[in-house]
């Protein structure tokens, strides 16, 4: 078990997410950074999918009740098991008593804590993961406060055999305060006017402070719209479209000065100009941009999209064969 001295910021669990339920306005939710989040359980032998706990910016303090294997991912992190530092990326047997301190990030925002056997929490809807604003899932879903016992799983076969395995450096995510996100144009793009197109892809995008594992905000450049009067029945505002489904990685205007980008936990519908997707390959990437970092968007094609999602497998695939090997 683990019980929670400090719950940071928001410490949340969460495992792959969500299927089949977007259409019926359920998000899928999950790991915001899905990468970091699986080479964790990769690292761990555990099925990629297992449980684990997101940390936001600021950690959680644990008390370890039981001995295990855990391993750090994600963005870099001062962690600590009884004030000695341990490190990220790697495999470490904590023992029963130990304390287990996160502080805080100094690139990105989200870290995982992954440990042998997984979280475990009552499945809803087939996941583990978190929706706080539906309070769905995850620990009584909510962050995790003090006070709390988050029971753990049984520590896997052989785990404590490979106790120091540590991820190649070839595979790790890079956390960078300037970003390029890829995205394919379509839905509502016909909306903007060719100057405001051209604004959008060629100026660069600061995040907001508002965002969180709904949506990221962006300001910092202008993207005009079409001169038209919005069709019947969306309103009065350029920005205005008949009500349409939102795609996660859903990109909207709300106003030709900010940019809205849906993630884990959005919105399935509305009534905004959407003028693309973000490709699933770069979610993780939005996911870990801190407040006032800038980023750039990148027109591609569906079948790049496709090759990107793939090549993201392919690299996965390899690094569980490498680590059984």
């Amino acid at each position: 078990m683990f019980y929670i001295l400090d719950g940071g910021l928001q410490t949340l669990v969460q495992d792959s997410g969500r299927k089949d339920y977007y259409h019926l306005g359920v998000p899928p939710s999950g790991a915001a950074d899905r990468y970091s989040f699986c080479l964790g359980n990769i690292l761990l032998g555990n099925p990629i999918d297992y449980a684990a706990l997101e940390i936001t910016l600021l950690g959680p303090k644990i008390e370890v009740r039981k001995k295990t294997v855990i391993a750090i991912t994600g963005a870099p992190m001062d962690v600590k098991v009884n004030g000695q530092p341990i490190p990220m990326w790697e495999s470490v047997c904590v023992q029963e008593g130990d304390v287990l301190t996160l502080r805080s990030t100094a690139k990105g925002v989200k870290t995982y804590l992954c440990v042998s056997g997984g979280i475990q929490v009552p499945d809803v809807l087939g996941s583990k993961s978190t929706y706080t604003l539906s309070q769905l899932g995850g620990f009584q879903g909510r962050k995790l406060l003090a006070g709390d016992e988050v029971i753990i799983g049984e520590p896997l076969p052989g785990v404590f055999h490979h106790v120091g395995t540590r991820i190649p450096e070839e595979y790790l995510p890079r956390f960078s305060s300037s970003i390029d996100i890829r995205m394919v144009m379509g839905i509502s793009s016909y909306r903007l006017s060719d100057e405001g197109l051209k604004a959008f892809l060629n100026s660069e995008w600061q995040v907001g402070l508002e965002s969180n594992n709904i949506a990221y905000r962006y300001t910092g450049a202008t993207a005009a719209f079409q001169s038209v009067d919005p069709p019947f029945g969306a309103g009065n505002n350029a920005s205005n479209t008949v009500d349409i489904v939102y795609p996660i990685g859903a990109i909207m205007i709300p106003n030709e000065k900010e940019l809205i980008l849906l993630l884990r936990d959005a919105t399935t519908g509305g009534g905004f100009v959407t003028i693309g997707t973000t490709i699933s390959a770069d979610l993780d990437l939005v996911a870990q941009s801190r407040p006032h970092s800038i980023t750039r968007f990148i027109a591609v094609t569906h079948d790049q999209a496709i090759e990107a999602r793939m090549q993201r497998k392919r690299k996965l695939l390899s690094l569980q064969s490498l680590l059984k090997g």
